[in-house]
């Protein structure tokens, strides 16, 4: 049986007792069929971040079946956010899959803060951090799997596991590398060694992201980014 067979409709019968009996069964079956699927699945995401965690610091067992239980995993179609400007940022997502973006509102124009990719971290840090309003909004740029952690089972995991201190402190160094970063390449660097920073550190975005959101992330216009991109 395939699952094509999974879509039935009960016909009405003489007996209700046989409809039932038909309904029951096919849950049965979905169950025994295609939950184990499902919790594979799921189990596989959550070792996507335990595999980027242990490039980290060792993980103990009672910390990877910790880990387990207080993660979950989400999945978003593209378009769909998972923070608005206004709400407070109570989730840490690691990317199992997709793209997000990272952008705030300048004088009703849309800007891009960040891009997100496989196997990096989408999170307003502010909110997070504060635990205050969100001044960004972060949107799905492709259906993307996540893995997300409360604020509250990452505090646990600081009081209980000290080692994950480490991790939380070396998360915070890099995205205050990457704030300086993008605030120096705006500052100090023209257009086009904007662009080539790009093309070296992500250049798979000019394949996934719309050209107006990777040129107000650079801070050109878009035709800039055009003429850029046809000069090479």
């Amino acid at each position: 049986m395939n699952l094509a067979h999974l879509v039935f409709v009960v016909m009405p019968s003489a007996s209700p007792v046989i409809e039932l009996s038909i309904v029951r069964f096919y849950i049965v079956y979905i169950y025994k069929n295609y939950a184990p699927l499902s919790l594979f699945f799921i189990f596989s995401l959550k070792m996507n971040l335990l595999k980027y965690l242990e490039s980290i610091i060792t993980v103990s067992e009672p910390l990877r079946e910790k880990i387990i239980s207080v993660s979950e995993q989400t999945f978003i179609k593209k378009g769909q956010s998972i923070l608005n400007v206004g709400e407070r940022c109570s989730d840490l997502y690691f990317i199992d899959k997709g793209l997000l973006r990272g952008f705030y509102f300048s004088e009703e124009k849309e800007i891009t803060n960040w891009f997100g990719q496989e196997g990096e971290f989408a999170i307003c840090f502010y909110s997070f951090i504060s635990q205050k309003p969100s001044f960004e909004t972060i949107h799905a740029l492709e259906d993307s799997e996540l893995t997300q952690i409360p604020y509250a089972a990452l505090q646990s995991l600081y009081n209980n596991f000290p080692e994950t201190e480490r991790i939380g402190r070396i998360l915070t160094e890099t995205y205050y590398i990457r704030l300086e970063e993008r605030l120096l390449n705006i500052q100090f660097k023209s257009a086009k060694e904007r662009y080539q920073n790009l093309l070296e550190s992500k250049s798979s975005l000019l394949k996934r992201a719309p050209l107006g959101q990777i040129s107000s992330y650079l801070g050109i216009t878009q035709e800039t980014l055009s003429r850029m991109r046809a000069e090479r």
